[in-house]
């Protein structure tokens, strides 16, 4: 966790600086913020890997930051906290895409549990869409490795083939100044 960044959004104070004690140890990029507006304008100012945000507080709920931050990357992991916990505002953060629900007062062991749980799911993730938009080429022959092929057909087709079957588009063939360069040397050497 020592990578990650921590933004803390609760209105009250005591919370605010003991979350912040028990994780600047593992974490020590912590932001907090007092109200959602301060925690929404962190937002747009710092990438963070983790948001905890209580859910009911004056003015902007945390239900805005949660939709900003998910909105800025759906990857960042949020999870809400609330000591007015109903099933309703349960259903309603975890529909926008909180990735926990937590009744308060949470212990901060337990909360650091839940973070570590999640950080590990945004690993994978990112390491997945990583793959997902990597593109495999042999070295010698330059054909491309097709995860989408089915097994009735070659895994590996040749790259023109799969860019235009891929992306629509039709390819011509022509020469870079360095590769014509280097064939008409050849040629001269053959008169």
């Amino acid at each position: 966790m020592h990578e990650s960044t921590l933004l803390i959004v609760d209105d009250d104070t005591a919370i605010l600086r003991s979350f912040a004690a028990d994780f600047r140890e593992i974490c020590p990029a912590v932001t907090t913020a007092v109200t959602a507006q301060e925690g929404i304008a962190a937002l747009k100012e710092t990438f963070f890997n983790i948001i905890v945000t209580d859910l009911v507080m004056p003015g902007t709920s945390g239900l805005h930051v949660l939709r900003e931050a998910k909105k800025k990357d759906s990857d960042t992991c949020v999870i809400v906290l609330t000591g007015y916990g109903d099933l309703h505002s349960a259903v309603e953060a975890l529909r926008m895409g909180a990735d926990d629900y937590l009744l308060k007062p949470v212990d901060s062991e337990e909360l650091l549990v839940q973070m570590m749980k999640h950080l590990s799911k945004q690993r994978q993730r990112r390491k997945l869409k990583l793959r997902e938009n990597m593109l495999t080429v042999c070295a010698y022959c330059k054909d491309v490795r097709d995860e989408a092929a089915s097994q009735a057909h070659r895994r590996w087709t040749d790259m023109e083939s799969y860019l235009t079957r891929k992306s629509g588009i039709s390819l011509s063939h022509g020469c870079c100044p360095s590769c014509f360069e280097e064939i008409s040397r050849g040629w001269e050497g053959d008169g």
